[in-house]
């Protein structure tokens, strides 16, 4: 059986995380959103489902509305632009070059390596930011 969540790596108009959103919104409304896996806010942290909101200016809650009425990923990253805000390209590639390095020599990196230990991963020296951490528990070449 293939994960049920792509890669955080993927993009949805050239932005990393969304889609792996939108697939855990859906995954989640049927029920079979793997152990462990949070949606949407944690209270006291920044997660990366309230980072992509932040960027699209989206409450999660209106995310999770129209991506349950049905349609392509693009469609619904549109609905995004339209309700709250198109980034710029440059924005665009600011956010994805923090979201891929985030865990690796930043505020992150001690929360980071504790997931890392308790996923039993700490020997990997390999994998440095939470993208790798994903990949490689999600059976994904990091």
């Amino acid at each position: 059986m293939t994960f049920p969540l792509r890669s955080p790596r993927d993009t949805v108009g050239g932005i990393t995380i969304f889609g792996r959103i939108l697939d855990k919104i859906r995954v989640n409304a049927k029920g079979q959103l793997p152990e462990g896996y949070h949606l949407g806010f944690i209270e006291g942290s920044r997660t990366f489902d309230d980072r992509v909101c932040r960027l699209l200016a989206v409450s999660f809650e209106d995310l999770t509305r129209r991506t349950l009425e049905g349609g392509s990923d693009e469609e619904i990253l549109e609905w995004c632009f339209q309700k709250g805000r198109k980034p710029e390209p440059e924005q665009i590639e600011l956010f994805n070059g923090f979201m891929h390095k985030r865990g690796w020599r930043d505020a992150a990196t001690a929360g980071f390596n504790q997931q890392k230990a308790e996923a039993g991963l700490a020997h990997r020296d390999d994998l440095v930011t939470f993208f790798d951490l994903m990949d490689v528990e999600e059976e994904r070449a990091p």
